[in-house]
């Protein structure tokens, strides 16, 4: 990660906050991309305050702030490296009554941003190549109910992967994705509190019995990053567990 120049979506909070963390602390040279950017300013600052790490403002539902915040990272540092997409909400809903703005939402921010910021990184990597990391899910793989906008944007997520990583590969820039189970950030506490998440029966249906830490997908996206993955592209691996594998009951 030394000297790398890596943006990361989402970073001023929750995994996204938590990758930024890792990757500093390896060396890299960080671009936080959050809605708030006074505040995603102030959270990069606290990661280095010798200037190391910068925050910018982006939505990544528009596509114009997805240039915007790539052609930021080249203009501060001169080079991009690298990008992870941590941008989401979670918003379980009965399908029968899911209103469409709400479908649309989800779909936007977790599919169609997806591409948009991957798209305006890749456009900036240049003849050195660079690599990609998508946060999916497990959902992209396992159906839960109350979530057919989620599930069907992270398995979209999943194909857009494959697609990305075949498509740039002539360019030098692998594209994968991590897929965690649930991971105990703000997020899942908030739905634990609001009864959509059953912490008790989630950890009972994880084989290693605890809900992922944000460490635990940090680390895994570093390797995707890095040198270690070189021959890795068009990937999901998912950090969950055991929770895909398990399938007695």
């Amino acid at each position: 990660m030394k000297g790398k120049v890596i943006l990361v979506t989402g970073g001023a909070g929750g995994i996204g906050y938590e990758v930024s963390s890792h990757l500093a602390s390896h060396g890299a040279r960080v671009v936080l991309a959050d809605l708030d950017g006074a505040s995603t300013a102030a959270r990069a600052a606290v990661l280095s305050p010798t200037g190391d790490c910068a925050g910018v403002a982006c939505d990544i539902t528009n596509p114009e702030d997805c240039d915007r915040a790539a052609a930021f990272a080249v203009d501060h540092y001169g080079r991009l490296d690298g990008m992870v997409n941590c941008a989401g909400v979670s918003k379980p809903h009965d399908s029968l009554t899911l209103p469409p703005a709400d479908w649309a939402r989800m779909v936007d921010i977790q599919l169609n941003g997806a591409f948009y910021i991957a798209q305006a990184c890749a456009r900036r990597m240049g003849d050195s190549g660079g690599a990609i990391v998508l946060i999916t899910s497990t959902n992209a793989e396992a159906a839960f109910p109350r979530r057919a906008a989620y599930c069907a944007a992270k398995a979209g997520v999943a194909m857009l992967t494959k697609v990305l990583a075949i498509e740039w590969a002539a360019q030098g820039i692998r594209v994968n994705a991590v897929g965690p189970a649930y991971v105990a950030t703000e997020m899942t506490k908030r739905n634990i509190a609001a009864g959509n998440v059953n912490e008790a029966q989630i950890k009972a249906r994880i084989p290693l019995g605890r809900l992922a830490q944000p460490a635990d997908v940090a680390s895994a996206v570093a390797f995707l990053l890095g040198d270690a993955s070189s021959f890795v592209t068009g990937h999901s691996l998912y950090v969950d567990g055991g929770w895909l594998a398990y399938g007695y009951f």
